[in-house]
């Protein structure tokens, strides 16, 4: 701040007494040595400079906060260091003109940014590859169907087959992942043993089977030493159940007189279920289902699961199963659209455990086995149970 604003103007270096006594002809310990920039004609042009709030010096960075502008006009700095004086109210209605006095450091107002061109909006895009995806599900789908219909002892060796490779892809990304083995030989002999002993001898031969597996489970790790033995057979018993266990009640629903045609509804159901929810999703979907958990699925999707379920149950059970009626199609396509999505949801807890995006890499634009059978799994049973309630097991 300029002291010539208090009165009249002074010499560089000289200061009068506080007691108005004539001043002292000398320079005063301390003060700034006189040069140009305290020439009493300077000040005298400097008088009508307003008074601004002193601002502490330190450098002119204008990314220090320190020296930023004050509210109601600029900051300045006055290098000569003279004495601090309480700073004037400073008024916002009257327009400001600083004139700038020695070396000065100023923010200047920031000009407001170009308007910016809105992005080109994207392509929704379906987040894998379509072509592949539907190629691989129909040559899925022909082997299914063909074994389905000529031989069923073809199709218990179809589902076996996909139960080992799914323990195989979940053992293996367990083992990478978080370090369990869970071994994976008792499993995949005593999977298939499971899903053949539940065609034969029903339930209760299924039942068994498992109980067998988790034992072997049990005996196979006892020759490892003992660190994590725990974990690994817990992993070993849930895989047991969860592949091979829940997939035997497909093998249970082949043993009736119309079994291939309970199984393909079984397999219409889910993959309608599937197929409404990934549509409309994709389509229609703006409110999150689960984010934590699976962020892609949508209430919207959900709601297209259960309208496709549901039409096709009915359709199903009217035409294909024997003594069926349309009203429980309605209902076996609900309970469907339920225990897909559920599943659906189960697996994806799993991946997102084990920070992976799919099971395994053997079916392009699916994944592995294991991302296929997500959804079948968990509605074996379901399907299994209510074929039972409706129309018998024979």
């Amino acid at each position: 701040m300029d002291d010539t604003s208090w009165g009249a103007p002074r010499q560089a270096g000289y200061w009068g007494p506080a007691d108005g006594s004539p001043a002292h002809q000398g320079p005063v310990p301390g003060a700034a040595p006189a040069g140009p920039a305290y020439d009493a004609h300077d000040a005298q042009r400097t008088r009508p400079m307003p008074v601004v709030p002193d601002v502490p010096a330190h450098g002119g960075n204008q990314d220090d906060d320190r020296g930023a502008a004050q509210p109601g006009g600029a900051s300045f700095r006055d290098d000569t260091q003279q004495p601090h004086h309480a700073p004037q109210p400073w008024s916002h209605d009257t327009p400001q003109t600083p004139s700038f006095h020695g070396t000065a450091s100023q923010n200047p107002e920031p000009m407001p940014d170009a308007p910016q061109p809105a992005p080109a909006p994207q392509k929704k895009s379906a987040g894998r590859d379509l072509g592949a995806a539907i190629g691989v599900g129909l040559g899925l789908g022909a082997v299914i169907v063909v074994s389905l219909f000529v031989v069923k002892a073809v199709f218990v060796g179809v589902i076996a087959i996909a139960v080992v490779v799914g323990l195989w892809e979940l053992t293996s990304r367990l083992d990478e992942r978080k370090g369990i083995k869970a071994p994976l030989v008792p499993l995949a002999v005593g999977g298939a043993a499971m899903v053949v002993a539940g065609y034969v001898r029903g339930a209760e031969g299924a039942w068994v089977a498992m109980a067998l597996t988790a034992l072997a489970v049990l005996v196979w790790r006892m020759t490892e030493p003992p660190e994590g033995y725990l974990k690994d057979v817990t992993a070993g018993v849930f895989a047991a159940f969860y592949v091979p266990f829940l997939a035997t009640f497909v093998a249970m629903m082949l043993t009736a007189d119309d079994g291939p045609r309970r199984v393909l509804t079984f397999l219409a159901l889910t993959v309608v279920s599937d197929t409404g929810a990934y549509a409309v999703g994709w389509r229609f979907g703006r409110h999150k289902l689960a984010p934590r958990i699976s962020p892609g699925k949508t209430r919207e999707g959900l709601l297209g699961a259960v309208a496709f379920a549901m039409v096709a149950g009915a359709l199903c059970m009217q035409f294909l199963i024997d003594d069926g009626a349309w009203w429980q199609g309605l209902l076996l396509g609900l309970a469907v659209a339920a225990t897909a999505t559920l599943g659906d949801l189960g697996e994806s807890m799993i991946k997102r455990d084990l920070g992976i995006k799919d099971m395994g890499t053997l079916l392009p634009g699916h994944g592995g086995i294991m991302d296929r059978l997500d959804s079948l799994l968990p509605t074996a049973p379901v399907v299994w149970l209510l074929m039972v309630l409706f129309v018998g097991s024979a």
